[in-house]
């Protein structure tokens, strides 16, 4: 008899393995086509993403599409140099792999975190934070959102100057 819990596991092991297959059929097409706008982009810039979520210029390629199969989203989200998201949270929690330029991330109450291409960030359910790029350059990570059964973004008011601004680590 198969337990909740392993089928909970075989679906996310099966969602992270589509993201995956999804990732190498974008670079497949974007190389045979020439789409990209940067020649070290994996996915192409996207479209402007909701202004009333973000401060700045932010541009987000969908990935993989919710379904009642998976429960499971990404997006290609590329921030202008100071951009940021509004603070929010999910329900479900968040992965963010940084594949360009410098990501800010915060978490109510901490200070700013900087990380590195290639570096990942795990948002934790429930936590109010918010990301975006420093103010040298812009910033491109791939959010991916598990379990949206659950819920995939609550969102709240921006960030201010003196946050994005304030205290590194």
């Amino acid at each position: 008899m198969i337990h909740k819990n392993n089928r909970l596991k075989t679906a996310g092991i099966l969602g992270v393995l589509i993201f995956l297959f999804s990732l190498s059929i974008h670079a497949q097409q974007n190389n045979l086509t020439g789409k990209e706008e940067n020649p070290c982009a994996i996915f192409p810039k996207g479209q402007p993403a909701p202004a009333e979520n973000f401060t700045g210029k932010v541009w987000l390629e969908r990935l993989v599409s919710n379904d009642s199969t998976f429960h499971f989203v990404s997006g290609s989200v590329t921030f202008e140099a100071g951009a940021r998201s509004n603070w929010h949270s999910h329900p479900a929690g968040q992965i963010l792999f940084v594949t360009n330029g410098i990501c800010y991330y915060q978490e109510k109450g901490k200070p700013v975190q900087v990380f590195h291409k290639g570096d990942v960030v795990t948002c934790q359910p429930g936590i109010d934070h918010w990301h975006g790029a420093s103010p040298s350059g812009n910033m491109t990570h791939i959010a991916l959102n598990p379990n949206t059964q659950n819920g995939i973004t609550t969102w709240k008011q921006p960030v201010t100057d003196a946050e994005y601004n304030g205290p590194k680590r």
